[in-house]
């Protein structure tokens, strides 16, 4: 076999494999001496084989680990959008839930996203949120909190607000640790009616 053939194999299969599978040199003696005898074939494929179960292994390992971080934050959102509506109760979810879904919750998951993208892999395995909404007219929805220090990262609120002649709206928003939750960061607004609306978790 040419030498300049070669060695683009050899260079190929390094970029390919990102160095995990380096070329065995029995490879190369049977490609230069034609096939060889079955002894040094049978030893090439088991070679072989061995190299790609350590790709296989590795590559696994890493799709386990990016599937672990996906997992956090989906089951981050998941009790998100639970304690949403739980603080909605029954009696507010059927009047505003389609709008929090298509208005609200794509800005406080893009929120929930960046916060824990800037936290590290161990911060982000002891997150908590909390449980329990506030019922009558509290604002508070849910907390995220470091679990290990109990301290809160993010605060998520809804303050019902009477507008004269409009009526009754819900203002979302979400207070950060960085400002020591004195900002409110508007998530938005979803009007409810003219009417009082009912307390929450009622």
């Amino acid at each position: 076999m040419k030498k300049w053939l070669q060695k683009t194999l050899v260079i190929t299969v390094a970029l390919l494999t990102f160095g995990l599978i380096t070329p065995n040199h029995e490879i190369w003696d049977a490609l230069e001496n034609g096939h060889g005898n079955n002894g040094s074939s049978d030893s090439t494929i088991q070679s072989n084989a061995s190299n790609e179960q350590v790709t296989t292994v590795v590559e696994d390992g890493y799709a386990i680990e990016q599937s672990e971080d996906k997992q956090d934050l989906d089951s981050i959102l998941f009790a998100a959008k639970e304690q949403s509506y739980i603080k909605f109760g029954p009696r507010i979810a059927p009047v505003i839930g389609q709008e929090f879904e298509e208005k609200i919750f794509p800005k406080l998951e893009e929120v929930i996203t960046m916060t824990l993208s800037s936290l590290d892999e161990d911060s982000i395995k002891y997150l908590a949120i909390t449980d329990r909404p506030s019922g009558q007219y509290g604002e508070k929805i849910f907390h995220i909190s470091d679990g290990t220090s109990g301290k809160d990262l993010i605060r998520f609120h809804v303050r019902t607000e009477k507008r004269p002649q409009d009526g009754y709206y819900y203002n979302f928003h979400y207070h950060t640790s960085k400002d020591k939750f004195v900002a409110h960061h508007s998530l938005g607004d979803i009007f409810y009616s003219k009417n009082t609306p009912p307390k929450w978790l009622s």
